[in-house]
């Protein structure tokens, strides 16, 4: 059986948030995508929310506010990640390096804050933290949000290594999906109804 890091290089191309997110919405709904080729009917139901006017919005805000809210030291912009190892990559708003040594991710969402954190959000900021430990050398420990439809809310997301275990462990799994594995169909059937390949998808 190959290993994890032997399936990473058999991937063509490198896995973005985006596809993760998806994944973890519907494995198969990944296989049917990208390893039989089966196109679509529909839009992909599940999408990282953005927001049209988010460039916007980020030039109206007071840029050095939120630097000195977070004890920044430097600061990078619209910064292009990317893991070898993990063969994924990316694109944030952000990366803060704070007075500590550590560094985080920022993104901005043309969204309200309503007292939780979607998981989609969370599942991004890990992976950017992941690239930035691998790119940069340096800790991730936390991530922020901007909510831009919130007064520009500035809310704090801990980065636990169980957390970065956890997206790795999915991004193997998703990996080996690319590979030819048949994944397990999900357990969750109301994602099943409005699928566009409920009726080839075997339960």
């Amino acid at each position: 059986m190959k290993s994890s890091q032997s399936f990473f290089s058999d991937i063509s191309y490198y896995v973005t948030p985006s596809d993760i997110i998806e994944f973890n919405y519907c494995k198969r709904f990944i296989y049917y995508i990208k390893v039989l080729g089966i196109p679509q009917n529909e839009e992909t139901r599940f999408k990282v929310q953005q927001g049209r006017n988010i460039h916007t919005l980020k030039e109206k805000r007071n840029k050095e506010y939120l630097r000195s809210k977070i004890k920044a030291v430097k600061k990078l912009n619209e910064v292009s990640l990317v893991s070898e190892k993990f063969k994924i990559k990316g694109k944030v708003d952000e990366i803060n390096f704070l007075e500590n040594g550590t560094a985080v991710p920022l993104d901005y969402k043309f969204a309200e804050y309503k007292d939780q954190i979607y998981k989609t959000y969370k599942t991004q900021m890990v992976m950017y933290s992941i690239m930035i430990e691998e790119m940069f050398d340096v800790e991730v420990k936390a991530a922020y949000i901007v909510y831009c439809r919130s007064s520009n809310k500035l809310v704090k997301i801990d980065i636990s290594e169980a957390m970065k275990i956890g997206i790795k462990d999915i991004i193997k799994e998703y990996a080996k999906v690319l590979c030819g594995h048949y994944p397990k169909a999900t357990k969750s059937k109301s994602k099943c109804f409005d699928c566009c390949f409920r009726n080839i998808c075997i339960s």
